[in-house]
């Protein structure tokens, strides 16, 4: 009898093309255990909460360099938490200011994860939160 592994949604939304920070993430949480499905670049937030809610994931990490992330990370949560998704964790990664994320963590973003981090860092987090 086996048990269920954790489903992580990795998303890239918006329209930076730049996505080595989130294969690294993903790598790294399947090593860690995890079933990752991985959504591809350039995905809308409407794009992302589906993928989320069909694949019947636990958690969904977000991945953004664009600068777009005050308009589509709580986007994303509003889609999620309309669907009836309250439960389903939401994090984040990129580049985000530090004046952004008391906003993005009050939109429902549950943590944050800024360059440099380690992916073990990011691993710990979801271990201890799912």
């Amino acid at each position: 009898m086996s048990e269920r592994k954790h489903r992580i949604l990795i998303a890239k939304p918006g329209l930076d093309g730049h996505d080595r920070g989130a294969k690294v993430v993903a790598r790294a949480l399947r090593d860690a255990g995890y079933e990752v499905i991985y959504s591809g670049l350039r995905q809308t937030p409407e794009q992302i909460a589906t993928a989320a809610l069909q694949e019947d994931v636990d958690g969904v990490g977000l991945s953004i360099l664009s600068g777009a992330h005050n308009a589509l990370l709580p986007e994303v949560v509003r889609l999620l938490r309309g669907e009836g998704a309250d439960d389903m964790l939401v994090f984040a990664g990129g580049i985000i200011p530090d004046k952004d994320i008391a906003g993005l963590k009050e939109a429902g973003i549950d943590e944050i994860f800024l360059p440099g981090t380690p992916t073990g860092k990011i691993v710990e987090y979801l271990r201890a939160r799912l």
